[in-house]
């Protein structure tokens, strides 16, 4: 039913079509009845536009009719034209008809041909497209490639604009894309890998400084510029330019400022056998120059990665880490060279930090406490080198044989004596050769200390008042220990003493030469302000006096050791004749040792010789009066006093020049006095002058007289002197008590 009225209503239009190309065809000009025609051809009912067509035709033949029965002359013309028209109709017909068909003959292949045109149309709309999109992909197909080759070939910074380019720029043009929903999806991954690498690089840059610190401090406390171009420091940068790019920069700057941190209290760490050798110091301090040198470069050559507070900081705690390691460790080194090399080693480890702009004024400080210590240090080693000179000298004055070695000792120590100059060869100074060597040695000390005071910035004034600071602690300490060490010798013998006191007193004058010597090398004189003088003479004058009092003690224990020979028979009744053997070489010996006394000063000279007769005289009487003597015989005493006869025999000599008068001989008064008492029995005399200041026995005290007459009990009868009273033994005896009573009265009224 639907079919037939589709039908039906294709009919009605295709009529309806057909009646308006008959009225074109009928209304139209012939010379454009051509598109009507193709217009017939073109659709698919011709055969019955033909039966329209004869059909209009009849009825145009029987209108003609009509008109010809009407007109008929007129319409016999008509018929005429008509057949004539007619006649040409069928030949256009033929034509069309022929036409029609070469037309569908050679239609076919353009249309095949059309088709191919409409197929090659669609493919060129379709590949100019593709080409259009893939021109947009390409570049980000490009730029992902490039992506991936500079992370291969670790530009991660390129890698990092590339990968900003991308995202920005490219992707968001062909975002509807698959592919480009993968990389959208993998660039933060990329963004970690780049982030993670170039962090791994800043890690393996960090272990390379801390390698080669070493090189770079080694480098740059040669005074070379450029010590920093030994590192590449690109890493750095390229780390933090990724991270600021990333947009996190703190994140960077707090990591790197405390790997940093880490690494410079490692570098600050000294070993532990650091002070042994001066190249411990020296790989110590190589390894924090380096380190600021690095920090020094990148807080120059990056925007805030480091900042002055940061490096402020750290070098504060360098600067304290450093001075605490140097005071410790420096406290163990007792080689003042190792001192010496150490204090130049810190001094151009400060001035190379300073050109850095790093303050050092506290590591110039802290090498004003090391000068103390290497003062100490030199202080020990010239210990040992005066100890040296002491122990190896002879103790005799220098000889000379020739004017060459006159001038050598002259040239050696400032000596002058015009007697000794004119005074033919051979001859001999007065000194030993200590004396020029410990001069020497002064100066060479000098020279030392003013070694460490190069290029500590010091003024000339801080410079001398160093050197005769540590000068006079030679001098007060060092020398005068070795000095006194040598006199204490239990083996120095006399002559060994006489000599040093000879060598000081020419040491203690050549103090001015020391002053001179140390003025000329500062420049300061000795008159300026607050200058420190030499206490040379006074360490020189205490060793003269304590040789001058070893002298002393020494020959009062040779005078014990004589003594100690001694052996009185006390209850002899024989009168000797002459004085004990061991007294005669006591004094032979006295003589012989004041002989050599004559290169001394007269008073030591004269002190000695006194102090020995002192000694004598002191130790004779308590010989006398020693408790293990119980008796005595007369004939003792006359021998005792046979001796002391001797000593005052040589007192009276003049042994040493300069005594006035008997000055020497009073050394034996009390012994004098005593023994006269006794051997001529003068008590009356004794006891009636007692008390009076002009009385004939005043040096003797009534407890001595008493200790030896109690001595000479019971032994009177074998004394000469009693021989008289030997019918009358009680007289005698009684006469010795009465004597003693009256002495003891004495003591009795002195002690009230």
């Amino acid at each position: 039913m639907e079919r037939g009225k589709m039908a039906e209503a294709e009919s009605l239009e295709t009529a309806a079509e057909h009646e308006r190309i008959l009225r074109e065809i009928e209304s139209t000009d012939t010379a454009c009845i051509g598109p009507t025609l193709r217009s017939v051809y073109d659709g698919e009912e011709h055969g019955r536009f033909m039966e329209k067509l004869e059909t209009r035709i009849r009825n145009h033949d029987r209108e003609i009719e009509k008109m010809c029965n009407f007109h008929y002359q007129g319409f016999v013309d008509s018929i005429t034209e008509l057949l004539k028209v007619r006649g040409e109709a069928q030949k256009l017909k033929n034509q069309v008809t022929d036409t029609n068909r070469k037309l569908q003959h050679e239609g076919k292949e353009l249309v095949i041909a059309m088709e191919e045109l409409k197929q090659c149309r669609l493919q060129q709309r379709n590949i100019s497209a593709t080409v259009d999109k893939l021109m947009l992909c390409l570049p980000v197909l490009e730029m992902y490639s490039k992506l991936r080759d500079q992370m291969k070939t670790k530009r991660h910074y390129p890698a990092l604009k590339t990968l900003e380019h991308l995202e920005h720029t490219y992707l968001p043009q062909v975002s509807h894309y698959r592919f480009c929903k993968v990389m959208v999806d993998n660039i933060p991954k990329l963004r970690e890998e780049i982030k993670d690498v170039s962090m791994s690089d800043l890690k393996d840059f960090l272990e390379s400084i801390r390698k080669h610190s070493d090189k770079i401090g080694e480098t740059a406390m040669k005074q070379v510029p450029g010590a920093q171009d030994l590192v590449d420091f690109s890493p750095v940068y390229r780390c933090l330019h990724i991270y600021s790019v990333l947009g996190a920069r703190e994140t960077f700057e707090n990591y790197y400022r405390k790997q940093r941190r880490k690494q410079a209290r490692l570098v600050l760490q000294p070993p532990s056998n650091m002070h042994e050798t001066l190249d411990g110091y020296r790989k110590y301090f190589n390894q924090i120059v380096g380190f600021f040198v690095v920090e020094d470069h990148i807080l120059h050559t990056t925007q805030g990665l480091v900042n002055r507070a940061y490096i402020d900081e750290l070098w504060e705690m360098a600067l304290s880490k450093t001075i605490a390691a140097l005071r410790t460790h420096s406290s163990y080194c007792s080689d003042p060279n190792l001192v010496l090399d150490l204090k130049n080693l810190i001094v151009l480890f400060a001035d190379t930090l300073q050109v850095y702009g790093f303050p050092v004024n506290q590591l110039f400080d802290m090498l004003l406490e090391i000068r103390d210590q290497y003062s100490e240090t030199l202080l020990k080693k010239w210990g040992g080198i005066f100890r040296n000179i002491l122990d190896s000298d002879n103790y005799s004055p220098i000889p000379v044989t020739t004017e060459e070695m006159y001038k050598k000792v002259v040239g050696q120590f400032p000596f002058q004596d015009i007697e000794l100059e004119k005074q033919p060869f051979p001859k001999k100074f007065p000194f030993s050769e200590f004396v020029p060597k410990v001069y020497n040695q002064i100066k060479e000390f000098i020279y030392a200390c003013l070694k460490f005071s190069e290029d500590l910035h010091l003024s000339s004034t801080e410079v001398d008042d160093m050197i005769r600071k540590s000068t006079n602690l030679l001098l007060t300490r060092t020398l005068s220990n070795a000095l006194q060490n040598v006199i204490k010798r239990k083996n120095i013998g006399l002559t060994e003493l006489v000599q040093i006191i000879i060598n000081t007193t020419h040491l203690e004058k050549s103090c001015k030469y020391l002053e001179e010597f140390i003025t000329n090398i500062t420049n300061v004189l000795p008159e300026t302000v607050h200058t420190t003088k030499l206490y040379g003479t006074t360490t020189f004058k205490d060793a003269r006096h304590a040789a001058e009092e070893e002298i002393y003690t020494n020959l009062n224990q040779k005078i014990d050791q004589f003594l100690q020979l001694a052996d009185y028979d006390w209850m002899t009744g024989d009168l000797g004749s002459k004085a004990s053997d061991y007294l005669v070489d006591l004094i032979a010996f006295l003589r012989s040792t004041f002989a050599v006394f004559t290169h001394l000063p007269g008073k030591v000279a004269q002190t000695a010789c006194m102090s020995a007769c002192k000694h004598l005289a002191t130790s004779l009487m308590q010989l006398l009066l020693e408790a293990e003597v119980r008796q005595l015989t007369l004939g003792a005493l006359q021998q005792f006093n046979l001796d002391v006869r001797e000593c005052e025999q040589f007192a009276r000599s003049g042994p040493v020049p300069g005594f006035q008068e008997d000055t020497l001989q009073l050394a034996f008064i009390d012994l004098r006095q005593l023994l006269d008492l006794f051997i001529q029995w003068d008590w009356s005399t004794y006891l009636a002058d007692y008390g009076q200041p002009n009385c004939k026995y005043l040096r003797v005290n009534p407890v001595t007289a008493l200790t030896l007459l109690e001595k000479m009990k019971d032994t009177s009868r074998k004394n000469n002197m009693f021989a008289q009273f030997r019918k009358n033994e009680r007289d005698k005896q009684k006469l010795i008590d009465t004597v003693a009573k009256q002495l003891r009265g004495l003591i009795s009224s002195h002690h009230s």
